[in-house]
Protein backbone atom coordinates (compact mmCIF):
# COMPACT_ATOMS: atom_id res chain seq x y z
CA UNK A 1 0.00 0.00 0.00
CA UNK A 2 2.87 2.40 0.76
CA UNK A 3 4.18 2.18 -2.79
CA UNK A 4 0.79 3.15 -4.18
CA UNK A 5 0.32 6.25 -1.98
CA UNK A 6 3.55 7.78 -0.67
CA UNK A 7 5.17 8.42 -4.09
CA UNK A 8 2.06 10.35 -5.12
CA UNK A 9 2.05 12.36 -1.87
CA UNK A 10 5.72 13.11 -2.41
CA UNK A 11 5.05 14.35 -5.93
CA UNK A 12 2.19 16.56 -4.78
CA UNK A 13 4.41 18.12 -2.10
CA UNK A 14 7.14 19.06 -4.60
CA UNK A 15 8.30 22.69 -4.52
CA UNK A 16 10.01 24.37 -7.46
CA UNK A 17 10.47 20.97 -9.12
CA UNK A 18 12.26 19.60 -6.04
CA UNK A 19 10.87 16.48 -4.44
CA UNK A 20 11.12 16.03 -0.66
CA UNK A 21 11.97 12.95 1.28
CA UNK A 22 8.97 11.82 3.31
CA UNK A 23 9.94 11.11 6.93
CA UNK A 24 7.68 9.22 9.34
CA UNK A 25 6.87 11.46 12.35
CA UNK A 26 4.54 11.54 15.32
CA UNK A 27 1.20 13.26 14.57
CA UNK A 28 0.66 16.73 16.00
CA UNK A 29 -3.07 16.80 15.37
CA UNK A 30 -2.70 19.89 13.19
CA UNK A 31 -1.84 18.18 9.89
CA UNK A 32 -4.55 17.21 7.39
CA UNK A 33 -5.84 13.64 7.68
CA UNK A 34 -6.42 11.72 4.49
CA UNK A 35 -8.23 8.46 3.96
CA UNK A 36 -7.89 6.61 0.66
CA UNK A 37 -10.66 4.02 0.32
CA UNK A 38 -9.49 0.43 -0.25
CA UNK A 39 -9.52 -0.42 -3.93
CA UNK A 40 -9.60 3.24 -4.96
CA UNK A 41 -9.30 3.35 -8.75
CA UNK A 42 -7.51 6.71 -8.86
CA UNK A 43 -5.37 7.25 -5.78
CA UNK A 44 -3.75 10.39 -7.18
CA UNK A 45 -7.10 12.03 -7.87
CA UNK A 46 -8.25 11.21 -4.34
CA UNK A 47 -5.08 12.65 -2.84
CA UNK A 48 -5.39 15.83 -4.92
CA UNK A 49 -8.93 16.22 -3.63
CA UNK A 50 -8.02 15.85 0.04
CA UNK A 51 -4.47 17.25 0.34
CA UNK A 52 -4.41 21.04 0.82
CA UNK A 53 -2.08 22.99 -1.45
CA UNK A 54 1.25 23.72 0.22
CA UNK A 55 0.83 21.05 2.89
CA UNK A 56 4.14 19.64 4.19
CA UNK A 57 2.73 17.17 6.73
CA UNK A 58 -0.06 14.66 6.36
CA UNK A 59 -1.60 11.81 8.31
CA UNK A 60 -2.57 8.92 6.07
CA UNK A 61 -5.19 6.59 7.43
CA UNK A 62 -3.59 3.27 8.53
CA UNK A 63 -0.17 4.36 7.24
CA UNK A 64 0.89 7.05 9.72
CA UNK A 65 2.03 10.66 9.63
CA UNK A 66 4.68 11.88 7.19
CA UNK A 67 6.57 15.14 6.85
CA UNK A 68 8.23 16.58 3.75
CA UNK A 69 11.98 17.06 4.26
CA UNK A 70 13.72 19.09 1.57
CA UNK A 71 17.47 18.81 0.89
CA UNK A 72 19.68 20.39 3.53
CA UNK A 73 22.90 19.20 1.89
CA UNK A 74 24.58 19.99 -1.41
CA UNK A 75 25.86 17.69 -4.12
CA UNK A 76 25.16 16.42 -7.62
CA UNK A 77 22.26 14.26 -6.41
CA UNK A 78 21.26 16.27 -3.33
CA UNK A 79 17.90 15.13 -1.99
CA UNK A 80 17.44 12.32 -4.51
CA UNK A 81 16.36 8.91 -3.27
CA UNK A 82 18.49 6.15 -4.77
CA UNK A 83 18.42 2.36 -4.64
CA UNK A 84 21.54 0.35 -5.47
CA UNK A 85 21.28 -3.42 -5.77
CA UNK A 86 24.24 -5.67 -5.06
CA UNK A 87 25.48 -2.99 -2.67
CA UNK A 88 26.98 -4.97 0.20
CA UNK A 89 30.43 -4.83 -1.39
CA UNK A 90 32.39 -3.98 -4.53
CA UNK A 91 31.06 -1.63 -7.20
CA UNK A 92 27.62 -1.49 -5.57
CA UNK A 93 28.90 -0.37 -2.18
CA UNK A 94 31.23 2.20 -3.71
CA UNK A 95 28.47 3.56 -5.96
CA UNK A 96 26.14 3.90 -2.96
CA UNK A 97 28.90 5.59 -0.95
CA UNK A 98 29.51 8.20 -3.64
CA UNK A 99 25.80 8.88 -4.11
CA UNK A 100 25.44 9.51 -0.36
CA UNK A 101 28.53 11.73 -0.43
CA UNK A 102 26.86 13.75 -3.18
CA UNK A 103 23.73 14.30 -1.09
CA UNK A 104 21.42 11.40 -1.90
CA UNK A 105 19.38 9.23 0.42
CA UNK A 106 20.47 5.70 -0.46
CA UNK A 107 18.96 2.26 0.05
CA UNK A 108 21.60 -0.43 -0.27
CA UNK A 109 19.91 -3.65 -1.39
CA UNK A 110 21.57 -7.05 -1.30
CA UNK A 111 20.91 -10.71 -0.61
CA UNK A 112 23.67 -10.51 2.03
CA UNK A 113 21.60 -9.05 4.87
CA UNK A 114 24.34 -8.64 7.46
CA UNK A 115 26.76 -7.29 4.88
CA UNK A 116 24.37 -4.70 3.49
CA UNK A 117 23.36 -3.43 6.93
CA UNK A 118 27.02 -3.08 7.89
CA UNK A 119 27.71 -1.29 4.60
CA UNK A 120 24.88 1.21 5.26
CA UNK A 121 26.25 1.86 8.74
CA UNK A 122 29.69 2.61 7.30
CA UNK A 123 28.18 5.12 4.88
CA UNK A 124 26.26 6.86 7.67
CA UNK A 125 29.37 7.11 9.81
CA UNK A 126 31.35 8.57 6.91
CA UNK A 127 28.60 11.07 5.97
CA UNK A 128 27.78 12.16 9.49
CA UNK A 129 24.06 11.77 8.78
CA UNK A 130 21.49 9.00 8.44
CA UNK A 131 21.90 8.88 4.67
CA UNK A 132 21.60 5.14 4.05
CA UNK A 133 19.61 2.06 4.97
CA UNK A 134 20.23 -1.60 4.25
CA UNK A 135 17.50 -3.64 2.58
CA UNK A 136 17.39 -7.40 2.06
CA UNK A 137 16.58 -8.43 -1.50
CA UNK A 138 16.89 -11.29 -3.94
CA UNK A 139 16.58 -9.60 -7.33
CA UNK A 140 15.61 -12.89 -8.96
CA UNK A 141 12.46 -13.07 -6.81
CA UNK A 142 9.53 -10.75 -7.51
CA UNK A 143 8.07 -10.97 -4.00
CA UNK A 144 11.44 -10.12 -2.46
CA UNK A 145 11.75 -7.07 -4.71
CA UNK A 146 8.25 -5.87 -3.83
CA UNK A 147 8.99 -6.20 -0.12
CA UNK A 148 12.30 -4.37 -0.51
CA UNK A 149 10.77 -1.46 -2.43
CA UNK A 150 7.96 -1.24 0.13
CA UNK A 151 10.66 -0.83 2.79
CA UNK A 152 12.48 1.82 0.76
CA UNK A 153 9.30 3.82 0.13
CA UNK A 154 8.35 3.53 3.79
CA UNK A 155 11.73 4.97 4.78
CA UNK A 156 12.09 7.71 2.16
CA UNK A 157 8.79 8.17 0.30
CA UNK A 158 9.75 7.13 -3.22
CA UNK A 159 12.60 6.41 -5.64
CA UNK A 160 14.36 8.81 -8.03
CA UNK A 161 17.32 6.72 -9.15
CA UNK A 162 17.51 2.94 -9.37
CA UNK A 163 20.96 1.47 -10.02
CA UNK A 164 20.59 -2.18 -11.10
CA UNK A 165 24.06 -3.33 -10.14
CA UNK A 166 23.49 -6.86 -8.82
CA UNK A 167 25.27 -9.37 -11.00
CA UNK A 168 26.98 -12.75 -10.91
CA UNK A 169 29.37 -14.65 -13.14
CA UNK A 170 30.21 -18.28 -13.73
CA UNK A 171 32.98 -18.65 -16.30
CA UNK A 172 33.18 -21.78 -18.43
CA UNK A 173 33.14 -23.16 -21.96
CA UNK A 174 29.87 -23.84 -23.73
CA UNK A 175 31.20 -27.37 -24.07
CA UNK A 176 30.93 -28.11 -20.37
CA UNK A 177 29.21 -25.28 -18.43
CA UNK A 178 26.44 -26.79 -16.31
CA UNK A 179 22.80 -25.86 -16.78
CA UNK A 180 22.74 -24.97 -13.09
CA UNK A 181 25.44 -22.33 -13.62
CA UNK A 182 23.71 -21.02 -16.76
CA UNK A 183 20.41 -20.66 -14.90
CA UNK A 184 22.12 -18.94 -11.96
CA UNK A 185 23.78 -16.31 -14.14
CA UNK A 186 20.67 -15.70 -16.22
CA UNK A 187 18.31 -15.49 -13.23
CA UNK A 188 20.30 -12.70 -11.59
CA UNK A 189 21.73 -10.75 -14.53
CA UNK A 190 18.77 -10.92 -16.93
CA UNK A 191 15.64 -11.92 -15.04
CA UNK A 192 16.75 -9.92 -12.00
CA UNK A 193 17.12 -6.75 -14.08
CA UNK A 194 13.71 -7.31 -15.69
CA UNK A 195 12.01 -7.83 -12.33
CA UNK A 196 13.78 -4.84 -10.78
CA UNK A 197 12.48 -2.51 -13.47
CA UNK A 198 9.03 -4.07 -13.34
CA UNK A 199 8.90 -3.35 -9.60
CA UNK A 200 10.38 0.15 -9.43
CA UNK A 201 8.88 1.65 -12.61
CA UNK A 202 5.32 2.04 -11.20
CA UNK A 203 6.72 3.99 -8.22
CA UNK A 204 8.56 6.39 -10.51
CA UNK A 205 5.56 6.66 -12.85
CA UNK A 206 3.31 7.67 -9.94
CA UNK A 207 5.76 10.40 -8.92
CA UNK A 208 5.81 11.66 -12.51
CA UNK A 209 2.01 11.73 -12.66
CA UNK A 210 1.93 13.82 -9.49
CA UNK A 211 4.80 16.09 -10.63
CA UNK A 212 4.86 15.92 -14.46
CA UNK A 213 7.87 18.21 -14.81
CA UNK A 214 10.17 15.70 -13.13
CA UNK A 215 11.99 12.72 -14.62
CA UNK A 216 13.53 9.65 -13.03
CA UNK A 217 16.38 7.30 -13.87
CA UNK A 218 17.04 3.60 -14.07
CA UNK A 219 20.70 2.78 -14.69
CA UNK A 220 21.85 -0.77 -15.26
CA UNK A 221 25.48 -1.56 -14.50
CA UNK A 222 26.12 -3.85 -17.44
CA UNK A 223 29.61 -4.82 -18.68
CA UNK A 224 31.92 -4.55 -21.66
CA UNK A 225 30.82 -8.18 -22.11
CA UNK A 226 27.41 -6.80 -23.03
CA UNK A 227 29.01 -5.15 -26.07
CA UNK A 228 31.43 -7.82 -27.29
CA UNK A 229 31.52 -11.59 -26.85
CA UNK A 230 33.63 -13.17 -24.13
CA UNK A 231 35.59 -16.38 -24.77
CA UNK A 232 34.62 -19.22 -22.43
CA UNK A 233 32.23 -16.83 -20.71
CA UNK A 234 29.13 -17.14 -22.85
CA UNK A 235 26.56 -17.35 -20.06
CA UNK A 236 27.68 -14.03 -18.63
CA UNK A 237 28.08 -12.26 -21.97
CA UNK A 238 24.72 -13.56 -23.15
CA UNK A 239 22.98 -12.29 -20.03
CA UNK A 240 24.62 -8.88 -20.46
CA UNK A 241 23.77 -8.64 -24.17
CA UNK A 242 20.21 -9.45 -23.15
CA UNK A 243 20.33 -6.72 -20.53
CA UNK A 244 21.08 -4.11 -23.17
CA UNK A 245 18.11 -5.39 -25.16
CA UNK A 246 15.98 -4.87 -22.07
CA UNK A 247 17.39 -1.37 -21.56
CA UNK A 248 16.51 -0.31 -25.09
CA UNK A 249 13.04 -1.82 -24.84
CA UNK A 250 12.35 -0.32 -21.41
CA UNK A 251 13.52 3.08 -22.62
CA UNK A 252 11.01 3.04 -25.48
CA UNK A 253 8.16 2.02 -23.19
CA UNK A 254 8.83 4.01 -20.03
CA UNK A 255 9.60 7.38 -21.60
CA UNK A 256 5.88 8.16 -21.40
CA UNK A 257 6.13 7.71 -17.62
CA UNK A 258 8.98 10.19 -17.22
CA UNK A 259 11.59 7.46 -16.80
CA UNK A 260 14.95 7.33 -18.57
CA UNK A 261 16.61 3.92 -18.83
CA UNK A 262 20.29 3.46 -19.68
CA UNK A 263 23.12 0.98 -19.23
CA UNK A 264 26.76 1.56 -18.31
CA UNK A 265 29.27 -0.98 -19.58
CA UNK A 266 32.39 -0.88 -17.38
CA UNK A 267 35.67 -2.55 -18.11
CA UNK A 268 37.24 -4.90 -15.60
CA UNK A 269 37.05 -3.79 -11.95
CA UNK A 270 40.01 -5.70 -10.57
CA UNK A 271 39.78 -4.39 -7.00
CA UNK A 272 36.28 -5.70 -6.35
CA UNK A 273 35.37 -9.18 -5.09
CA UNK A 274 34.03 -10.23 -8.50
CA UNK A 275 37.66 -10.42 -9.62
CA UNK A 276 39.74 -10.59 -6.47
CA UNK A 277 37.87 -13.03 -4.20
CA UNK A 278 40.48 -15.77 -3.68
CA UNK A 279 37.95 -18.62 -3.84
CA UNK A 280 35.22 -17.47 -6.24
CA UNK A 281 36.69 -14.45 -8.06
CA UNK A 282 37.40 -14.22 -11.76
CA UNK A 283 41.16 -14.37 -11.28
CA UNK A 284 40.67 -17.86 -9.87
CA UNK A 285 37.92 -18.87 -12.31
CA UNK A 286 39.90 -17.76 -15.35
CA UNK A 287 43.08 -19.38 -14.06
CA UNK A 288 41.30 -22.67 -13.33
CA UNK A 289 39.40 -22.71 -16.64
CA UNK A 290 42.54 -22.12 -18.72
CA UNK A 291 41.02 -19.04 -20.27
CA UNK A 292 44.39 -17.24 -20.15
CA UNK A 293 47.00 -19.28 -22.03
CA UNK A 294 50.13 -19.91 -19.99
CA UNK A 295 48.89 -18.14 -16.86
CA UNK A 296 50.22 -19.59 -13.61
CA UNK A 297 49.13 -16.94 -11.08
CA UNK A 298 46.45 -14.31 -10.50
CA UNK A 299 49.06 -11.69 -11.44
CA UNK A 300 49.49 -13.38 -14.83
CA UNK A 301 45.73 -13.18 -15.43
CA UNK A 302 45.60 -9.50 -14.46
CA UNK A 303 48.57 -8.62 -16.66
CA UNK A 304 46.95 -10.41 -19.61
CA UNK A 305 43.74 -8.39 -19.31
CA UNK A 306 45.43 -5.05 -18.60
CA UNK A 307 47.38 -5.49 -21.83
CA UNK A 308 44.10 -5.47 -23.76
CA UNK A 309 43.24 -1.96 -22.55
CA UNK A 310 44.78 1.04 -24.39
CA UNK A 311 44.92 2.90 -21.05
CA UNK A 312 46.62 -0.12 -19.43
CA UNK A 313 44.49 -0.24 -16.29
CA UNK A 314 41.21 -1.55 -14.99
CA UNK A 315 38.02 0.40 -14.47
CA UNK A 316 37.47 2.22 -11.17
CA UNK A 317 34.42 3.47 -9.32
CA UNK A 318 35.15 7.15 -10.14
CA UNK A 319 35.10 6.19 -13.83
CA UNK A 320 31.65 4.67 -13.42
CA UNK A 321 30.32 7.51 -11.26
CA UNK A 322 31.10 10.05 -13.99
CA UNK A 323 28.86 8.04 -16.31
CA UNK A 324 26.07 7.74 -13.72
CA UNK A 325 26.05 11.48 -13.05
CA UNK A 326 26.11 12.20 -16.77
CA UNK A 327 23.03 10.05 -17.29
CA UNK A 328 21.10 11.56 -14.39
CA UNK A 329 21.94 15.13 -15.41
CA UNK A 330 21.47 14.70 -19.17
CA UNK A 331 17.77 15.20 -19.88
CA UNK A 332 18.08 14.05 -23.50
CA UNK A 333 19.52 10.54 -23.17
CA UNK A 334 17.71 7.25 -22.89
CA UNK A 335 18.17 3.70 -24.20
CA UNK A 336 21.96 3.97 -24.35
CA UNK A 337 24.74 1.52 -23.44
CA UNK A 338 27.73 3.65 -22.51
CA UNK A 339 31.17 2.00 -22.51
CA UNK A 340 33.57 2.88 -19.71
CA UNK A 341 36.40 0.61 -20.82
CA UNK A 342 39.57 2.66 -21.24
CA UNK A 343 39.28 2.19 -24.99
CA UNK A 344 39.08 -1.61 -24.88
CA UNK A 345 35.65 -1.45 -26.52
CA UNK A 346 34.99 1.32 -29.02
CA UNK A 347 31.56 1.86 -30.56
CA UNK A 348 31.25 2.48 -34.30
Amino acid sequence: MLTKILPAVRGLMAKDNILPRLARVEPSGQEPAISVPPGCADVLCELRRQLPAGATRVTLDTLGTYEAVFPAVSGRVAGKIAVVTGAAQGFGFEIATDLARQGAWVALADINVDGVNAAAARINAACGREAAIGVAVNVADADSLRAALEQVVGAFGGVDLFVANAGVLRAGSVKDLSVKDLDFVTSVNYKGYFLSVQTVAPIMALQHQAAPGLWFDIVQINSKSGLVGSNKNGAYAGSKFGGIGLTQSFALELVEDGIKVNSICPGNFYDGPLWSDPQKGLFKQYLDSGKVPGAKTFADVKKFYEAKVPMRRGCTTPDVMKAIYYLTEQAYETGQAIPVTGGQVMLA
